[in-house]
């Protein structure tokens, strides 16, 4: 059986949910794939899927929220834009409520190669193929590794969960929020798996340079 972190996902808030399937290998994300017609396998084995509306990154629908522990270190402006804190706590106690009953794909990995500066990361999904885009795009953590794994960073992907941009101050239902402080990436209202990727990217290139570390 796939081994679960210590560190469960009641440290994320998210309680009272279904099946949550913790760091399945990609034999076990193909079945569930396939059970949940989630896609097809084609010729030759790869996996095909829709992404639904957004067939790429959705740019105008990123943010960073704006908190004391990194307000200083950001350029804000048109690629950073500013997201009130209390805006995205409460976008994210109705995530929390939206995920009860559902079930979740856990994968616990690392981004970046090198072990001096790799970055534990966790990747919650609602669907399988999503847990299997961040096993192939990021370092899988061993075995022994699995139990003990503590993420530094936490992506929520949820793309089944629309955002209300009138109250939430979004700029559509889609929204990909990024919080230093909380160390957490919420994405929902796009099921292109690159946001996964980028906003993982842009945590390594906000935290590497100030660890002399050029990206």
């Amino acid at each position: 059986m796939p081994l679960q972190s210590n560190y469960g996902i009641e440290n994320h808030g998210i309680t009272n949910t279904g099946d949550v399937f913790w760091n399945f290998n990609t034999p076990r994300l193909y079945e569930e794939i396939i059970k949940r017609r989630e896609g097809a396998v084609v010729h030759l084995g790869p996996v095909i899927v829709r992404t639904g509306h957004h067939t790429a990154r959705a740019a105008n629908e990123k943010f960073i929220v704006k908190e004391p522990s990194s307000e200083k270190n950001i350029w804000w402006g048109k690629e950073n834009r500013p997201f009130e804190e209390e805006r995205f706590n409460t976008l994210y106690l109705r995530l929390m409520a939206y995920l009860q009953g559902n079930d979740l794909f856990i994968q616990d990995c690392f981004a970046g190669a090198d072990p001096e500066y790799r970055t534990p990361v966790r990747v919650i999904t609602e669907t399988a193929w999503h847990s299997l885009f961040a096993r192939n795009m990021f370092i899988q953590a061993r075995w022994e590794e699995l139990e003990s794994h503590i993420p530094e960073f936490t992506v929520l992907h949820v793309p089944h969960f629309h955002a209300i941009p009138q109250i939430d101050g979004t700029n559509s239902e889609a929204f990909i929020i990024i919080h230093f402080g909380k160390k957490l990436v919420i994405i929902g209202g796009t099921a292109y798996a690159g946001e996964i990727k980028k906003s993982i990217f842009t945590i390594l290139n906000y935290l590497l340079p100030q660890e002399r570390v050029m990206t």
